[in-house]
């Protein structure tokens, strides 16, 4: 048997990136950082960075997160690893991707440690971005598509108690398309994730029904 004692294998430095959504101003928006420190001095990139030897993946990701935009607090998914030889030309760095829905209202974005800027881009039109985080965005992208397909994630987007226009319109931004209100409204309401909380009165016109999402569902709702 071939001798795999551990000291016989170079050690690769790991990282932990994370890609965060949110609906802002009637677009799907990803959260980017401005490096202050080389390799990429001066480029975006998402928020991220090494996993020290005492801390879990998860908790790297947390901490990043909060050190270089002031986010905290959020639910964090793994979403995939990436780990070409030649991604980062600082050496052989494996980084493990995370991903998380937010609502923008609840986020004060603070720049800090070694990032000069933190702001929300488009998610589909974003520049040129650091090492290979742009494919890394990409494939969020197709996971998040998955997701609010087969899952209730979309309504962490919302506030607490939401409008069925509201649900219609993060589905219309993520999968780019209409979707007619009629039938949308009655496959929605099909599926009794949703609880009634009343009518909106705050609004001039015919007040729309407000909704919350029920507890205790299970993980995989076919939605659309």
């Amino acid at each position: 048997m071939k001798n795999e004692d551990i000291h016989n294998f170079k050690k690769p430095s790991v990282t932990a990136d994370i890609v965060i959504f949110t609906i802002k101003d009637n677009g799907l928006k990803v959260l980017l950082v401005k490096r202050k420190i080389t390799p990429f001095k001066g480029s975006w990139a998402l928020p991220g960075g090494f996993v020290r030897i005492d801390e879990s993946l998860e908790d790297a990701a947390k901490r990043e997160l909060e050190e270089e935009t002031g986010v905290k607090d959020v639910y964090l998914e793994q979403l995939f690893s990436f780990g070409d030889p030649k991604r980062d030309p600082r050496g052989r760095v494996i980084t493990i991707t995370y991903m998380a829905l937010v609502n923008s209202e609840n986020i004060k974005l603070r720049a800090t440690t070694d990032v000069s800027d933190a702001k929300w881009f488009s998610a589909k039109k974003t520049l040129q971005l650091a090492f290979d985080h742009k494919k890394i965005l990409d494939y969020a992208l197709q996971r998040l598509k998955w997701k609010l397909e087969y899952t209730t994630v979309a309504f962490s987007l919302l506030p607490k108690k939401f409008t069925m226009g509201q649900v219609q319109k993060i589905y219309e931004t993520v999968f780019n398309k209409e979707f007619d209100k009629r039938n949308f409204n009655k496959k929605i309401l099909s599926l009794d994730i949703l609880k009634e909380e009343g009518i909106n009165k705050d609004v001039s016109h015919r007040p729309p029904m407000l909704y919350s999402l029920k507890k205790n569902l299970g993980e995989i709702v076919e939605i659309i």
